[in-house]
């Protein structure tokens, strides 16, 4: 081993010596070359005799002032492949004090021996400069240029694709020129697209920007384009729906990829290999969350922390992001063995410690063994029962998971001294028409009731449809498209909120820290989407077309169920909080807590019985005033799914 180092050492040495003393004997040829052409173009091609006599002096002169500042410039130890703009400025700085030093030292000269009789005339020296300048720089340049130029022609001799850049920003650039740096990209970029009016005919490594997002139809048609690169990291979802919805009307272009988001982007940079189809939550879950990051190390880290439903999408979520902030340990809670399983698998790589926990947040003698023995400081609660339809036909056991199990979790948090307790809430508690949203609604006003009565503070968080979570309807079309449909959607006005679930996570553990207790806080979720919109576009991501390959069908509504889902109900409003995307609910109303504490042991108390769902409904309607239930109008075998 010892030898091969060797070898390849000295071989590394010669090939060093070999490019030095090329440059070196260039630029001796180059500089003598350049004063000998600018007293030829002085003189007009007949140089007097004698000038012929002084001009190899001069011409030593000014190598030795030329090269001795290209060797201060360190233009001898470079990569002549792959000179960049800064190895040309180099040489500029080299050229000029060169040229400058060797005209100072011919005016400090001018009176000693044969300078004082044939005086260097001006303009040689200006003619000198400029043509060492671009003798020395094409010099350093020229393998790179004719290394592109080579490339340039291959790529297009082969079978490239023909790319079109949305956006001439700072990415736009960088992928470019990731693009056309090397040998192995298959795109070929034709041009850019830029709002920017400023922006329009400017050339960025050579292609031109062509116009804006509108003139895309008619770009792609008259340059044969193959693949559009929206290259904006920080575009909305909005902006990438609209120019995504411009390139499909072209009716030409196969494929629309994107660069991601800028949060996801390591250290900004940009490569090829960040280049990836467009997928759903480029179109609904694109805005970039700029939490405060160091609120929320400072709230987890080195703390014993609890996550319970830590195996589903949620759960594992939170479990995912609190690790990256180091606490003493983490305790993952959930009944489905399975899941809890996998996700100690996903973190057993990872530093903290990780304890796995099998057990039901309804079962008080599992959840006492678990405070006793590992103290937890922080619980985030995440476990529920979430399928709206279903819960409509078994209100008794989304109390007992949502309500009752909340409650258990609570009080077994104050008596060991929790420090803060994090209830994930829903959009659906707001106005409920739905047992499950219902139970989320009493559970926050559980909660409200508790944080008065201890040192243990409790907070909730109402956040929208997670993109992508267990049994959402993005896995519904999914299976759907995958079998050739048909799609069902309940009804054409039916619209929803959609959150990415990172995103979604991030911002409860920032209303988790900067909580005082007692809060109910709402997340910015954007705009609601049409789930027929939503429909449509995963047909099309699935580069099938809507109603004809794959039929959207329209079903009913759900029990449950509304046309949309609020932020807020009558008696509450909002206030801002110094963090974006983060705002604390103001609720006018006064809570009577021995009242609404007896209708809840009420409730938990029917969850226990069945055929009880008219009681469950009154007691809930006690509690939420906004509850609006929803009719049964027939048994679960007739609801259309």
């Amino acid at each position: 081993m010892e030898k091969v180092k060797n070898i390849l050492e000295k071989a590394l040495k010669k090939s060093v010596f070999k490019r030095r003393c090329f440059f070196l004997i260039s630029d001796i040829l180059l500089i003598s070359a350049s004063m000998y052409i600018s007293f030829w173009c002085r003189f007009n091609g007949d140089i007097p005799s004698s000038y012929k006599v002084i001009l190899p002096l001069y011409i030593l002169i000014s190598l030795a002032f030329k090269m001795t500042f290209l060797v201060i410039y360190n233009l001898y130890d470079i990569s002549w492949r792959f000179v960049s703009l800064e190895t040309l400025i180099k040489v500029f700085k080299a050229i000029s004090v060169g040229s400058l030093s060797f005209g100072l030292f011919l005016f400090l000269t001018r009176v000693f021996w044969i300078f004082q009789y044939v005086a260097m005339p001006r303009s040689v020296l200006l003619i000198d400069y400029i043509f060492s300048l671009i003798l020395i720089g094409s010099l350093r340049i020229s393998k790179r240029v004719l290394l592109e130029g080579l490339k340039s022609t291959f790529k297009e001799g082969r079978l490239s694709l023909k790319v079109l850049i949305v956006g001439a920003g700072s990415a736009g650039e960088e992928i470019v020129r990731e693009m056309t740096r090397g040998n192995n990209s298959y795109y070929l970029p034709v041009g850019f697209v830029d709002d920017e009016p400023a922006k329009k005919g400017i050339k960025i490594h050579g292609i031109k920007v062509l116009g804006n997002r509108h003139d895309i139809p008619e770009i792609v048609k008259n340059n044969a384009i193959d693949d559009v690169l929206i290259a904006i990291p920080s575009s909305s979802s909005k902006d990438i729906r609209e120019i995504v919805q411009i390139v499909r009307e072209t009716g030409i272009v196969e494929k629309i990829k994107i660069l991601p988001n800028m949060n996801d982007l390591i250290d900004g940079k940009v490569m090829l290999s960040d280049i990836h189809d467009i997928k759903l939550s480029d179109l609904l879950g694109r805005a970039a969350v700029n939490v405060d990051v160091d609120v929320i190390k400072d709230f987890v880290q080195d703390k014993r922390v609890l996550v319970t439903g830590a195996g589903g999408s949620i759960g594992s979520e939170i479990a995912e992001s609190i690790i990256q902030f180091c606490p003493d340990s983490l305790m993952i809670f959930d009944i489905d063995e399975t899941e809890i399983f996998y996700l100690v698998r996903k973190l057993g790589i990872l530093k903290s410690r990780i304890i796995p926990i099998i057990g039901d947040i309804k079962d008080d003698t599992r959840l006492e063994v678990v405070f006793r023995e590992f103290s937890p400081q922080i619980v985030l609660h995440a476990a529920a029962y979430k399928h709206v339809p279903i819960l409509e036909f078994y209100p008794e056991e989304a109390l007992k998971t949502n309500l009752m199990g909340t409650k258990v979790l609570a009080e077994m948090s104050m008596k060991y001294n929790v420090e803060k307790f994090i209830f994930i809430s829903t959009d659906k508690a707001i106005n409920p028409t739905s047992i499950m949203g219902a139970s989320k609604r009493a559970g926050e006003e559980l909660l409200r009731i508790f944080n008065q009565k201890d040192k243990t503070r409790f907070i909730s968080v109402r956040f929208g449809n997670v993109l992508g979570s267990r049994g959402s309807v993005i896995s519904l079309f999914k299976d759907q498209i995958k079998r050739g449909g048909p799609v069902t959607v309940t009804h054409p006005e039916m619209k929803r909120y959609f959150m990415i679930t990172s995103e979604a996570v991030l911002l409860v553990l920032e209303a988790a820290a900067v909580g005082q207790g007692g809060e109910v806080f709402v997340l910015d979720m954007g705009e609601q989407i049409k789930i027929v919109d939503l429909a449509r576009e995963m047909i099309t991501l699935s580069a099938y077309q809507h109603d004809r390959d794959i039929p959207i069908v329209f079903t009913q509504i759900r029990p449950g169920e509304k046309l949309y889902e609020e932020i807020l109900s009558a008696e509450e409003g909002v206030k801002p909080t110094d963090y974006e995307k983060l705002f604390r609910v103001r609720n006018s109303n006064k809570i009577n807590s021995g009242f609404v504490m007896a209708e809840i042991d009420h409730l938990i108390e029917m969850s226990h019985q069945c055929g009880k769902r008219e009681e469950i409904i009154k007691s809930l309607r006690v509690i939420v005033p906004t509850y609006h239930p929803w009719e049964m109008g027939g048994g679960i075998e007739n609801c259309k799914w």
